[in-house]
């Protein structure tokens, strides 16, 4: 079994675009995480365009982009949608997507504090691959033992 990352050179490959190649892989998008906004840095730099509320929370103007956190995106050969990660997830939505007779599951962290989000769908075109969307990045170390995700990393395939 192999786990191939593609570089971010790469990173802006489309996953449902991808040919007929076998390409499947890593995608990642990268913008600065909203946490490390500072109202002291964004008044000193001019870095940010809006307006300070009296209660003292930032409210972006009309037509401003919001910040991302990163996007990680696999695509793994899987008879179950939900893989052992080694982190705890809850559930908060699932909807039909255009296009494809598949579900997309909405999941978060459970951890206090850590807003990382996953998705879940599989593919219309190969029914027996599921892309997993993590957006950010953990706050806190692994909850659950990794005994259990190695098993599950032998038993599915990472193609690239």
């Amino acid at each position: 079994m192999s786990l191939n990352m593609v570089p971010n050179s790469y990173a802006s490959t489309d996953l449902e675009g991808a040919k007929g190649n076998g390409f499947l892989g890593l995608m990642q998008e990268m913008e600065a995480p909203a946490a490390s906004l500072n109202v002291d840095n964004i008044s000193q730099n001019r870095g940010f365009v809006g307006s300070i509320t009296s209660e003292g929370r930032l409210e972006k103007k009309r037509g401003e982009k919001k910040i991302r956190k990163p996007k990680y995106a696999f695509q793994t050969r899987s008879q179950v949608d939900i893989l052992d990660d080694g982190y705890r997830w809850r559930k908060y939505g699932q909807k039909a997507v255009k296009n494809n007779k598949f579900p997309r599951s909405y999941y978060r962290c459970t951890h206090q504090g850590c807003n990382v989000k996953k998705q879940v769908q599989r593919l219309t075109k190969d029914e027996g691959i599921v892309v997993t969307t993590y957006e950010g990045t953990h706050s806190h170390q692994i909850e659950k033992s990794t005994d259990n995700f190695e098993h599950i990393l032998r038993q599915m395939q990472i193609y690239s």
